[in-house]
């Protein structure tokens, strides 16, 4: 495509016309317009225009002086963008379309938010909720700078000369001020410099209107309202009744059940608080909805190589037919992804290398949901949309997990009593996947939960299942590529094992917590040892360390969770406790375990009634689960809350 002409713009413009000024609508999409082709000199005779559609191009930037001073629609999607900034030369604007721009991420939503006032869609979707999370951010990076800004003050000297003083508080504020999660940091940064930049210009006196909301703590009320947590729910009981608002924050202490029987003196009880009550998988958005069932949640691993504290705060959610990624810190949804028809089950994430068409490697985040259709949905979470879809097994797929050593390495459990192990492959320069088949595992039960056997995750894979506890070896370098199971596991002597075990995970490198495999207990028992026993049986009985009490319902599908470098298991129960276990002080132990199973350090418990005088909730917590640091725990209930709770 060569330059654009005049003549090109009046056939493509509407209405028909001789004059450019006359034009209120051009379509210039499809047309390998690239960046040069955009004759600011040309297109800002059009006066008059008031949509433009620039979609299906090469564009890496748009001039940014157009003079388009009444544009109103703007569609840019599937081109190269990757900045959004010269946007602000559109300040009428109130729908724009990026979509399919796989330089541009979730920053650049919340940046566009900001620059543009009037903007009331983006990707075809109502910009309230991104306008909203950036005033919460703004206010609260508004009141950090502030702070920021005269303890800087405080320690500088007379002598100091002003212009230094502003450039040096500039660098320290961007350095020193952090607020929300790490994929907002690009965000975060860009308007913690534009804050203080200006309030260094002003010497502290003040931020325009331009950089804050236009009131204080009101306005930032408006965007964070409480959701009353306001009837008892018990299963068959009266349903849980949420306000419109959708969100409840609270600084509550968690209430915390008085110290069980048997629990030592020696492990004080953790302290947590519960942070936010979110209702975000709602069909409809309604606050009505109390059916939508939530199924798994996963905190994503932080990525730094060599940082052994590194800890994440975002957390992903399914259930229904949406993914939601959370920020636990502000509890704002990141973003949420949506496949009508679709029930998701299952959720994990891993973290690929990839090399643009420019040539630069990036660090990509990758989200894994599956569900109801047998497919595995790959969702790249920054630039918030699907890469690729793995069509993995003919039924529902029940849980899906990485292998740990191998990032690309998927497996994916089917309610066809299948386990397969998938090679997701690196997304080529179109971000698209080519998965391959590795190897196919027989089961003779539905497999609920995956497990990689920790110190040999190249060799084994362990599942929780309809019928026990199974094993199978998942060396590649052996030439079977379909497997039947090699071991199954049995908790006491003589015993088959026929019970259901739904849950199953590493509390360290050797000692694994189960459970269903005993009513009202969750079993501590070595790999190490049980292995070592195993000789040549295929029917072996496991090598208990301890066992821990939990509560004696008959009710099934409650999901354990471990947090091995803090030696904690976790769990939820039917009443909406969650029951939290310190096992340090197990692990080491090789003594026969004690007649009584071990008592929980502590059981959370919901939020005492607020001023409003609403009696405390009680609904089933399905899966609780916690990030690698102990900070932040996830707890999924029955009565569509996500609740998410912090270390104190």
């Amino acid at each position: 495509m060569g330059r654009l002409t005049a003549r090109l713009l009046l056939e493509r413009g509407v209405p028909k016309s001789d004059r450019l000024g006359r034009v209120r609508s051009l379509d210039l999409s499809g047309m390998e317009l690239l960046s040069e082709h955009l004759d600011p000199k040309l297109l800002c005779r059009l006066t008059k225009l008031q949509e433009l559609d620039l979609s299906n191009n090469q564009l890496e930037t748009l001039p940014a002086n157009l003079g388009l001073s009444h544009l109103r629609i703007l569609h840019c999607s599937n081109n190269q963008l990757g900045d959004v900034t010269v946007l602000r030369q559109f300040l009428k604007l109130e729908e724009l379309s990026l979509e399919g721009n796989p330089f541009l991420t979730i920053n650049d939503n919340l940046k566009v938010s900001f620059l543009l006032p009037k903007l009331r869609k983006i990707n075809g979707k109502d910009a309230s909720s991104t306008c909203s999370q950036v005033e919460i951010l703004n206010q609260e990076l508004t009141i950090r700078v502030t702070a920021h800004w005269e303890k800087f003050m405080a320690a500088l000297g007379p002598e100091e000369k002003a212009e230094k003083v502003q450039a040096d508080f500039v660098k320290s504020a961007i350095r020193h001020v952090h607020y929300g999660p790490e994929s907002l940091s690009e965000f975060t940064q860009w308007r913690v410099q534009m804050i203080s930049e200006e309030l260094a210009a002003s010497h502290g006196t003040r931020v325009s209107e331009s950089n804050t909301p236009e009131s204080s703590l009101g306005v930032a009320a408006a965007f964070r309202p409480r959701a009353r947590l306001a009837a008892v729910k018990r299963l068959g009981d009266v349903p849980l009744r949420l306000s419109s608002t959708k969100r409840m924050c609270t600084s509550l202490p968690a209430q915390v059940e008085g110290s069980p029987a048997g629990l030592s003196d020696s492990q004080p009880a953790l302290q947590m608080e519960p942070l936010h009550f979110l209702q975000c998988h709602s069909r409809n958005n309604s606050p009505q909805d109390l059916k939508t069932q939530l199924w798994a949640c996963a905190f994503e691993p932080a990525w730094e190589e060599g940082c052994s504290e590194a800890t994440s705060q975002t957390v992903a959610t399914c259930g229904g037919e949406a993914v939601c990624v959370i920020d636990c810190q502000t509890g704002i949804v990141l973003h949420k992804y949506k496949a009508p028809g679709e029930e998701f089950f299952s959720v994990a994430w891993t973290a690929l290398t990839v090399v643009t068409q420019a040539g630069h490697k990036k660090r990509w985040s990758i989200l894994a949901a599956a569900g109801l259709r047998g497919q595995v949905r790959l969702l790249h979470v920054r630039a918030g949309f699907c890469c690729g879809v793995i069509r993995a097994h003919k039924k529902a797929i029940a849980t899906l997990c990485f292998s740990p050593n191998h990032e690309t390495h998927l497996f994916t459990a089917s309610y066809d009593k299948r386990i397969i192990l998938w090679d997701i492959g690196v997304p080529n320069h179109d971000y698209e996947f080519q998965a391959s088949q590795l190897l196919t595992l027989d089961s003779t039960s539905i497999p609920l939960r995956l497990c990689p056997v920790a110190s040999c995750p190249d060799a084994h894979l362990l599942a929780g299942c309809e019928g026990g506890c199974c094993c199978w070896d998942v060396r590649l370098d052996q030439p079977q590529k379909r497997r039947g199971c090699e071991v199954e596991f049995v908790f006491s002597e003589g015993s088959a094992p026929a019970r259901r075990v739904d849950g199953l995970a590493f509390v360290n490198e050797d000692v694994i917590a189960s459970k269903g495999n005993s009513p009202g207990t969750i079993c501590l028992w070595s790999w190490s040892q049980t292995w070592l026993h195993r000789g040549s049986q295929s029917l072996v009985a496991v090598v208990v360390l301890a066992r821990l009490q939990w509560s004696p319902t008959e009710l099934a599908y409650f999901s354990l969770s471990t947090c091995p470098d803090q030696g904690i298991v976790l769990c939820g129960d039917e009443e909406g406790s969650v029951w939290v276990y310190d096992v340090r002080h197990l692990l080491t132990q090789l003594s026969p375990p004690p007649a009584p199973p071990q008592a929980p350090t502590q059981i959370l418990k919901w939020p005492q009634p607020g001023a409003d005088g609403q009696p405390v909730t009680k609904t089933m917590v399905n899966m609780v689960v916690a990030n690698t640091a102990f900070t932040y725990l996830a707890a999924l209930t029955d009565s569509n809350i996500v609740a998410i709770w912090r270390r104190c």
